[in-house]
């Protein structure tokens, strides 16, 4: 296996990663809103009964994370992966036939179940194992896949509904994710480097067996305040990532047109693409410095968005709030793996994860009442406040772990 790369086989393993988060996510998850027009057009119900089907898979992912970690370690990432991809891709073809709302219910509870292993669980926990340098950039490079995907396939995915329906654009993608992505993962994916020989990217002998049992028991991490508080950092920062699907709309409430609403909110994308790859870069020399980053350029940009008056000031505020956006899934793991080493990562930071989810849950809900009550204004200082908590929750984390 090695002689035939002139490269560390964790590139490889990172490269599956990202092309999951680029594909599965990217398809499936970012491009989903793009089908609910045409879908409650044709059953001749409600947008929003549609769009329900995102609380199913919420619920199923919530669900799943409790154990997921688990069946990760006993089966294998390579397992899981494949298997989940191949549900996936069968799903979305099988969605080409619903007539009925509970069967895209159904559908989207067992895309959930995919989701935990093939988005929460994939790239941060996989990469970890492969790499002992270069950690946060190859996560960043990952989770950018999905901001990248979702650019790249929703225009592409709109030119297929309006050229040949939802339902023949559901089987494209259910192929495409069946016939390219599930085999790549099937013959390249390796759950650990001794699979081929090999110690992590920037291992040596001395420190191999320090780092792999260098850690704490999962037990033993369930009576820690830690373990609490971290979650709470994730549930937070989730929370805060969702105020970012009301900058369009808060946009316009400012007077400025459609068009210069969606630049705000492609700014705020943008910035999350290129924070996820500048977060990992940045952890790796400091988690200290990558938790000031996340919460310290997400607070500037909210608090330029709320304050600003011109078109520009509001662009470059999305721009570095979309940096907190990408913490979710840069600083979450990364700061989670920092205080709890490796040990039991995995299933660590499955129940953590568990946060995410619910808060996605919740969160859109909770934003859209704060906002309708008290305006845009109280919601932008409500995240600024929990930003501010989520710092001080990262660096007491900090401060306590010993690894």
């Amino acid at each position: 296996m090695t002689a035939k790369f002139p490269f560390h086989y964790g590139y490889i393993v990172a490269a599956c990663c990202t092309l999951v988060t680029m594909f599965n996510i990217g398809l499936v998850l970012s491009c989903a809103g793009i089908f609910f027009v045409p879908i409650s057009e044709e059953l001749k119900v409600s947008v929003g009964q549609v769009a329900m089907y995102l609380s199913f898979n919420l619920l199923a992912s919530s669900i799943m994370l409790s154990f997921s970690g688990r069946l990760m370690e006993k089966f294998g990432a390579r397992r899981m992966m494949t298997l989940s991809s191949i549900v996936m891709g069968a799903t979305l073809i099988t969605m080409s036939k619903f007539d009925a709302l509970w069967q895209f219910y159904a559908a989207g509870a067992i895309l959930g179940i995919t989701f935990t292993f093939l988005m929460y669980l994939s790239f941060p926990t996989i990469i970890p194992r492969w790499f002992n340098k270069k950690v946060g950039l190859m996560i960043g490079i990952a989770a950018a896949g999905s901001s990248i995907g979702g650019a790249i396939f929703n225009p592409i995915c709109g030119m297929l509904i309006n050229s040949y329906g939802w339902r023949t654009t559901y089987i494209i993608l259910g192929a495409i994710i069946l016939i390219f992505v599930s085999p790549i993962l099937g013959i390249f994916l390796r759950n650990k480097p001794a699979d081929v020989g090999l110690r992590p990217y920037g291992e040596s002998s001395i420190s191999a067996r320090q780092n792999k049992n260098e850690g704490y028991e999962y037990r033993a991490v369930l009576k820690m305040p830690m373990f609490y508080g971290l979650f709470m950092f994730g549930f937070l920062m989730s929370t805060v990532a969702s105020v970012f699907h009301f900058v369009p709309k808060y946009s316009a409430t400012l007077n400025f047109s459609l068009e210069d609403a969606a630049m705000v909110a492609s700014a705020a994308m943008i910035g999350s693409t290129i924070g996820k790859v500048g977060l990992g870069w940045i952890n790796d020399r400091s988690i200290k410095l990558g938790v000031l980053a996340t919460i310290g350029l997400g607070i500037f940009g909210l608090g330029l968005m709320f304050t600003g008056s011109g078109l520009t000031i509001l662009i470059g505020g999305g721009f570095l709030f979309g940096w907190a956006y990408a913490g979710v899934f840069v600083q979450t793991p990364l700061l989670v793996r920092a205080v709890f080493g490796n040990k039991s990562y995995s299933q660590i930071y499955s129940n953590i994860s568990i946060g995410l989810t619910i808060s996605a849950a919740i969160a859109m809900a909770a934003w859209g009442f704060l906002a309708e009550i008290g305006g845009y204004g109280a919601v932008f200082i409500v995240a600024i406040v929990l930003l501010g908590i989520c710092g001080i929750i990262g660096l007491r984390a900090l401060q306590a772990a010993k690894f």
